[in-house]
C-alpha cells in the first residue's frame, strides 16, 4: 500500500511539473526559428500577405503577415499560428509545436545553457540581464535578437541553447518577464573563474550570486 502511494504522488508531481510546459504548447510565435516557420512564410508569400525573405526566422515581418492573414480570415489577430490559424492556412502544427518557440522557452533555454545548477535567484538573474537588454538601445529590442546578438552569449556559441530547459528554468524565466530583477538593471555578467576577456574583467561588479558577477 505505501508503495503505491509513493508511485502515486510521483506521478501527480512529475504531472504538476510539465503543466507550465504544456501551457506553453499555444503555436508558432515571434522568436521561433525552423521549417514550419518556412512553411508558414511560403503560404503568406503565395497569398501576398508577405513579401520579405523565406528563411525560416518568425520577425518582424511574418508577425505583421501573420496578423494581416488573421484579420482578413475572422481569427483572432494574435499573430500565433496556433491550431485555428494553421488549419485556416492549411497546414499541421507538429507535436508539441509551441512548447519550444516564445520568450518565455527561449530565455528559458538561455537560463539552463547558461545557469544550470546555479542558485534560483541567479538563474532569474540572467533571465534579466537578458530583458535589460531588450530594453537598452545599445541591443537588439527584442528577446531573440538579444540571445542571438553575435558572441553575446557561451550557450549559443556552444550549443548548449539547444539543450531542452528543466522546470526550474522555465520558472526563472517567467519570473523574469514578471519583473522580478535581482540584478538592478545589469547587462553584464561573467564567471570569475572562467572569464578572459579584460574589458569584461575591468566593468565594475554590483553584485555576485553564485559563481556569476553581475555588472
Amino acid at each position: 500500500m505505501k508503495k503505491r502511494m509513493i508511485r502515486a504522488l510521483g506521478l501527480l508531481l512529475a504531472a504538476a511539473m510539465l503543466l507550465p510546459l504544456a501551457s506553453l504548447a499555444s503555436g508558432i510565435s515571434y522568436g521561433a526559428r525552423g521549417d514550419e516557420v518556412k512553411k508558414i512564410q511560403q503560404k503568406l508569400k503565395q497569398w501576398g500577405y508577405y513579401s520579405g525573405a523565406v528563411d525560416g526566422v518568425f520577425g518582424s515581418g511574418t508577425l505583421a503577415a501573420v496578423k494581416s492573414f488573421q484579420r482578413k480570415n475572422g481569427l483572432k489577430a494574435d499573430g500565433i499560428v496556433g491550431p485555428a490559424t494553421a488549419a485556416a492556412m492549411g497546414i499541421s502544427l507538429p507535436s508539441g509545436a509551441g512548447t519550444q518557440t516564445g520568450d518565455v522557452w527561449l530565455l528559458a533555454r538561455v537560463i539552463y545553457g547558461e545557469a544550470r545548477g546555479e542558485p534560483y535567484k541567479g538563474q532569474v538573474a540572467i533571465g534579466a540581464v537578458v530583458l535589460n537588454r531588450v530594453k537598452s538601445p545599445s541591443f537588439p529590442n527584442t528577446v531573440a535578437g538579444v540571445v542571438y546578438q553575435r558572441g553575446a552569449f557561451d550557450a549559443v556559441s556552444d550549443g548548449q541553447i539547444n539543450l531542452a530547459p528543466n522546470e526550474t528554468a522555465v520558472r526563472a524565466a517567467r519570473d523574469a518577464l514578471n519583473g522580478w530583477d535581482p540584478t538592478g538593471g545589469c547587462l553584464f555578467y561573467y564567471n570569475p573563474a572562467t572569464a578572459t576577456s579584460r574589458w569584461m574583467l575591468s566593468r565594475p561588479v554590483l553584485l555576485r550570486i553564485g559563481n556569476h558577477a553581475f555588472c
